[in-house]
């Protein structure tokens, strides 16, 4: 079994860096997009899709944090698709994208910070809030050092 993980996590790996090979290729013909960090994309996608997950379980709970959940869960989804597919994508763009993610992130985090302390899992989805905004704003810091 500890092979298969083993294996697998090298597999995720590989697609990970075919993945990012592939988006840096296509950016270099994108005014302004060519000094992406692309270890730190990734870094902030895979903050996205853990804060689309955590806060979509978090929203099941059915308290008052669930709309705020939901919103945060489908802005994460929307952002990690927008970094993916980067055509048609502008620096300005982009960083407007990753405030609103921020923001959303916020609002949720307060919203689930209000019964942290009754639930792990507003807990574990305020926690997940706060890291997705830590990389989005590394992302955005990144993007308007290398301006």
């Amino acid at each position: 079994m500890t092979r298969f993980a083993t294996r697998r996590q090298r597999e995720g790996i590989r697609m990970d860096a075919m993945m990012m090979s592939a988006m840096s290729q296509d950016m270099m013909s994108m005014e302004g997009m060519p000094q992406m960090d692309m270890a730190m994309m990734q870094a902030c996608m895979d903050a996205c899709a853990a804060c689309e997950q955590a806060c979509t379980v978090c929203s099941m709970q059915m308290m008052d944090c669930s709309a705020s959940c939901m919103n945060c869960a489908d802005m994460c989804n929307t952002m990690m698709r927008a970094m993916m597919r980067m055509q048609g994508m502008t620096p300005a763009s982009m960083m407007s994208m990753l405030d609103a993610c921020m923001a959303m992130c916020q609002t949720c985090m307060d919203m689930c910070m209000m019964h942290a302390d009754m639930s792990p899992v507003c807990k574990m989805c305020a926690d997940s809030c706060q890291a997705c905004m830590d990389a989005c704003m590394a992302m955005k810091d990144m993007m308007m050092t290398a301006a």
